[in-house]
């Protein structure tokens, strides 16, 4: 009876588990299909629209030319006036992306004639956006380096990423069906390409070729990477090739956008990793100055990260660090990833060695004066205007004073009965809201009568307000 009791038990666990499992596997199969489905664009994708559409804003003729230009003057305006604002205004309006596009879709898809229209046009699209920057700021009387131009001289991994990430919105959302991204994802476009263009104008314009040259080195690569994601895109989802009719055409043409692809990607992977040790690094070396880089009584006056020359300078002001401590410094550098192959570089102010003095003396006491400047230069505002307020406070009291002054000479042969007249502001509150309440104080002759003192009261205050130019007054008496 036991062992046959036990048995069914057995098979019920048994029946349990199997259940459980196919519950398990049902709904990891779940997740699984959710998952596909979250992110497969492939059943959405519009293959011939979408190339139609990309051939069709290559062009830049008539309106898109002039639209271009446009947009870079709002754009060069903005870098000017460092307003960020203005300049994503400039994006929501320039039609960029064309030509880009369309060199990465040729490409993927074989069509030699389209990848021919698009380096013309991209060619057209440099030289117009440059001229049109370049004129802005050879009439502009603003000529002054602002951040957001200096900025864009030279590259840093995170333009890669949004060049990156911009062009993969663009050229995903392109190929939905019934899209409208031309406008709204080109702007992701345009900022990657329009603010180192305009740069490119303003180190033509002032004469720094550095500054061209830097911004037009960071135009190239986010132009490439755009091209590179668009190109990625169309062979992900499966892009139909264009046909030739001679075979031979078809696959020499073939090998020419193998080759393109390549030259455009192995030099584009690595640079990204370039840029992104760059990045690694100076990331590092600030971690590590910030967390250990510490000794009471002296403080860090600027630092300086060269990944070229794998070295880390920190200048410090105060209280003189220790050889010891410096040499501990030094070994804990040596621990820290990336940064083991480094030199550590440390200036004192008390040190006064040729290096510290020359530093102190030159370039980084401008850097240190102009930083502190930016910093303080909102408050400096703020704290202009409500002097500037207060001057005004005080101006008005001393008018309203000086009027009170003469005013007395006449009261006192209009009313012979006042014996002393006192002028000040009374301030109330009902705890929600403050005034301020003019107050005239009349001490009388104790020979004038009440109702006499009360009706001269209401003549005097009006004739005040009037005199003085005040919209409301007390009159009152004093003992």
């Amino acid at each position: 009876m036991e062992n046959s009791e036990e048995k069914v038990d057995n098979e019920k666990i048994a029946t349990e588990e199997k259940e459980f499992e196919q519950l398990k596997q049902s709904a990891w199969k779940g997740l699984i299909i959710f998952f596909k489905e979250l992110l497969d664009i492939r059943d959405d994708t519009d293959r011939d629209a979408t190339i139609e559409a990309v051939k069709k804003d290559i062009s830049f003729k008539g309106h898109n030319a002039w639209i271009l230009v446009f947009s870079i003057f709002v754009a060069s305006i903005g870098l000017n006036v460092s307003s960020t604002a203005v300049v994503i205004g400039a994006m929501l309006i320039s039609p960029l992306m064309g030509p880009i596009v369309g060199l990465g879709l040729s490409v993927a898809i074989n069509d030699v004639v389209t990848l021919k229209r698009s380096l013309i046009n991209l060619g057209v699209m440099i030289v117009l956006s440059v001229i049109t920057a370049y004129l802005y700021f050879e009439i502009s009387p603003l000529t002054k380096e602002t951040p957001e131009l200096l900025a864009r001289t030279s590259p840093t991994i995170l333009d890669v990423l949004i060049a990156i990430f911009g062009g993969l919105a663009l050229i995903v959302a392109k190929t939905k069906k019934g899209t409208i991204a031309s406008v709204i994802f080109g702007v992701a476009i345009a900022t990657a390409l329009m603010p180192p263009l305009c740069t490119v104008g303003f180190g033509l314009a002032v004469g720094n070729l550095e500054y061209a040259l830097g911004a037009f080195y960071l135009f190239s690569i986010n132009t490439v990477f755009i091209a590179l994601t668009s190109f990625l895109v169309a062979k992900a989802l499966g892009f139909p090739m264009v046909r030739y009719a001679n075979s031979k055409r078809r696959k020499r043409i073939s090998q020419l956008a193998t080759t393109i692809a390549i030259i455009v990607m192995v030099p584009s992977v690595i640079l990204f990793l370039n840029l992104l040790k760059v990045e690694v690094f100076e990331s590092k070396a600030k971690t590590f100055i910030e967390n250990s880089i510490k000794y009471k009584g002296a403080v860090i006056l600027k630092s300086n990260q060269d990944f070229d020359k794998n070295r880390i300078d920190v200048y410090l002001i105060g209280r003189l660090v220790p050889d010891g401590t410096i040499e501990m410094w030094k070994e804990e550098l040596k621990e820290t990833d990336i940064l083991k192959e480094s030199t550590l570089h440390i200036y004192q102010a008390a040190d006064q060695s040729g290096d510290l003095a020359q530093e102190l003396s030159g370039k980084l006491k401008f850097d240190i004066l102009d930083e502190l400047y930016e910093k303080n230069e909102q408050e400096l505002k703020d704290k202009e205007a409500k002097i500037k307020f207060l001057e005004k406070q005080i101006t008005d009291f001393k008018v309203k004073e000086l009027r009170f002054e003469k005013i007395n000479k006449e009261v006192k042969i209009n009313y012979n009965e006042i014996i002393r007249v006192s002028y000040y502001n009374k301030i109330t509150t009902d705890f929600t809201t403050s005034d301020t309440i003019p107050v005239v104080a009349i001490v009388w002759d104790e020979k004038h009568s009440k109702k006499d003192r009360n009706s001269d009261k209401i003549k005097i205050k009006e004739w005040l307000k009037l005199r003085l130019k005040l919209d409301t007054l007390v009159v009152i008496d004093t003992p």
